[in-house]
């Protein structure tokens, strides 16, 4: 029997809305919030309310604090059922520089209990919720709650197969890796079993009698809104539709819907943002995602840190730090590890054979789709991260295996190979486009928001530096040298076609990466040995076995790729080849400014030239600094 808590870790224990729930369930006394701490009004106190038009049809069910409590802050409010009313003593910032005094006002109120210090303001029925201290709910039509609620979760989505086959079952705290295994395990009945399970208990626990207002909370100019747990500090704000959703939030991370957006049947964790018209439905967006600009999500899961706008993605799993920010189609990808981009006019979404909707993608980590690619299914990029679809391209369905490309449109028509066919050039991001791969390790740590969420910044790590010695591989192992070569010739081509001078350069690209990935770890090696006063260890340093994985993972390369067991001539090698990287970059950014020359007038006068880039110039500092290292290194020996 597995233990499904190697893969959840102790959510049953921590959740945020596991906690919040059983303070609603569990509470003892005659309210919620506040226990015993209340009592019944005074015949003042409800002479003074009917004075200032309220009304209940039972004024005996209306209880307030013991201490504390202001008669005079509340006007024209109609209660219905039970109702519990805390003290009013601070002012409300509803708006910049519009400030009103806390209470409540022209509203109606069923079966409510109300915190310290909230305003509630012409609300049209506040029904069934628990609203703790400094919420504002301000110009809200109908905010209904039913008893046995569960916020959303417990949905099962149709991830990666719009028909179903990979469904994923949702609870609010949910991750990627998670959504990862339950759609790769299907043949493990007996994890889906056991994951099925946890899901019933997690929903079990979180369903609640009551909605649920967390602490500084906003619901404004708002027509409806069902269902709804909102989180602390969370704003709804001019919103279409908020239903049977979980929106967890903090004052350090607002969840916020707003400017007509609509989310229905979805969970919104900690920063995520949904705006300008957008729609979520039946989706799960993980930390610090945001969806704008008329961007529509149904169906999917949403790593952190990426943002979607204007396009579409449907029955979909997609990791973190994706840019998609043109319409565009994106369904029924599988895509856990992200860091890519989508295109304006990208449609990654040719899923129907006829018959059913029922094929899919597996995206590489770092896939560029370019403008108006065409991306017919089944479709497996998974173990050739950071490639670029170039332009224009319809890639038919296939299977590439060659890090680092680019895909094509045919340069020129060959006897006996398919129009349809594009162009490989493996290993070509590396050889004529590292500023991209280089840049994005920097952008992505710059821009994580997400603070549960671990991610691996490093591009050039053991995982993908095997991919590339399969690769190298596969181009070397031909039987016979050719003009080109297709899938047939070398197997993880795809549908495409290869020139031999491609597959040379490929050759030589892959090998340089591979040593250069080596070369560092035998650096931080040395630096760890030297540190630790073990400079007699370097004779050794090249055989001896050790518990480290990745030195032992970049010792074996060192071994494979070098004749000589030298350590200071493979750290001069290092310093030269971290030199030409250097380069490298600064000659991939001055391609733009050598064709934006030739075509825009005055390019030079509003572009900065590639030298003055921020990114090339730390590029060269992180360069230098390196080669610094190496030097003082060197004359330790």
């Amino acid at each position: 029997m597995r233990d499904i808590k190697k893969v959840v870790g102790d959510v049953l224990e921590q959740s945020e809305l596991i906690k919040a729930v059983a303070q609603v369930k569990d509470a003892k006394g005659k309210s919620v919030l506040y226990g015993d701490e209340v009592r019944a009004l005074t015949s003042e106190e409800i002479e003074t309310l009917i004075q200032n038009g309220c009304y209940s049809n039972d004024w005996t069910k209306i209880l307030v604090i013991n201490n504390g409590f202001d008669v005079f802050r509340f006007h024209d409010t109609c209660f219905w059922g039970v109702c519990v009313l805390g003290k009013c003593g601070e002012l409300v910032e509803v708006a910049p520089g519009v400030v009103l005094p806390s209470g409540i006002y022209n509203s109606v109120l069923y079966n409510c209990e109300v915190g310290a210090d909230v305003l509630i303001y012409n609300a049209n029925i506040l029904s069934n919720y628990i609203i703790e201290d400094k919420v504002i709910l301000y110009n809200v039509g109908e905010m209904i709650a039913r008893e046995g609620c569960a916020f959303g979760n417990g949905q099962e989505l149709s991830v990666a197969i719009e028909t179903g086959g990979r469904e994923t079952l949702t609870y609010a705290d949910i991750t990627i890796p998670v959504a990862e295994k339950v759609a790769t395990s299907r043949a493990d009945k007996e994890f889906l079993k056991e994951y099925a399970e946890f899901v019933a208990d997690y929903v079990e626990r979180i369903t609640s009698p009551k909605g649920i207002i967390k602490r500084g909370a906003q619901v404004k100019n708002t027509k409806k809104i069902e269902d709804v747990f909102m989180g602390e500090s969370a704003v709804i704000d001019n919103a279409t539709l908020v239903k049977n959703s979980t929106l967890l939030s903090n004052p350090e991370e607002k969840t916020r819907i707003t400017d007509g957006a609509y989310v229905v049947n979805s969970i919104l964790q900690w920063g995520c943002e949904v705006t300008s018209m957008a729609i979520v439905d039946s989706s799960v967006l993980t930390e610090h995602s945001h969806i704008e600009r008329h961007g529509k999500v149904t169906q999917s899961i949403i790593g952190p840190n990426t943002g979607i706008a204007e396009g579409e993605v449907t029955a979909s799993l997609v990791g973190p730090f994706v840019g998609f920010h043109h319409q565009a189609l994106l369904i029924a990808a599988f895509w856990p590890e992200g860091k890519g981009n989508v295109g304006y006019g990208a449609n990654i979404g040719s899923n129907h054979t006829g018959k059913a909707p029922d094929q899919e993608i597996w995206c590489g980590e770092g896939t560029f789709f370019g403008l108006g690619v065409n991306i017919k299914f089944p479709a497996d990029f998974s173990r050739a991260p950071y490639c670029i679809i170039a332009t224009g391209v319809t890639a038919l369905p296939q299977k590439i295996e060659f890090p680092f490309s680019l895909i094509n449109t045919p340069s020129a028509s060959y006897e006996g190979i398919s129009p349809e066919f594009g162009e490989i050039f493996p290993g070509w991001v590396l050889s004529d486009n590292i500023f991209t791969i280089r840049r994005n390790e920097g952008k992505f740590r710059k821009r994580n928001k997400a603070r549960r969420t671990q991610f691996v910044f490093e591009v050039f790590r053991p995982d993908i530096v095997d991919l590339m010695i399969d690769a190298r591989k596969r181009l070397s192992n031909i039987k016979e040298q050719k003009e080109l070569y297709t899938g047939k010739d070398i197997p993880g081509l795809g549908k495409n076609y290869m020139l031999e001078n491609r597959r040379v350069k490929g050759i030589e690209t892959y090998t340089r990466y591979i040593r250069y990935y080596a070369l560092m770890g035998l650096k931080r090696r040395v630096e760890a040995l030297l540190a630790e006063g073990k400079k007699d260890e370097l004779a050794q340093i090249y055989d001896t076995v050790t518990d480290d994985e990745r030195w032992e993972h970049e010792r074996k390369i060192l071994l494979a790729e070098f004749e000589k067991k030298d350590v200071a001539e493979h750290l001069r090698l290092l310093s030269s080849m971290q030199e030409e990287i250097a380069r490298d970059v600064q000659r991939s950014k001055e391609k733009d400014d050598k064709r934006g020359k030739r075509i825009i007038p005055d390019y030079p006068e509003a572009h900065k030239p590639a030298a003055e880039e921020s990114f090339v110039k730390e590029t060269w500092e992180a360069t230098r600094k390196l080669q610094q290292e190496i030097e003082e290194i060197l004359k330790t020996f």
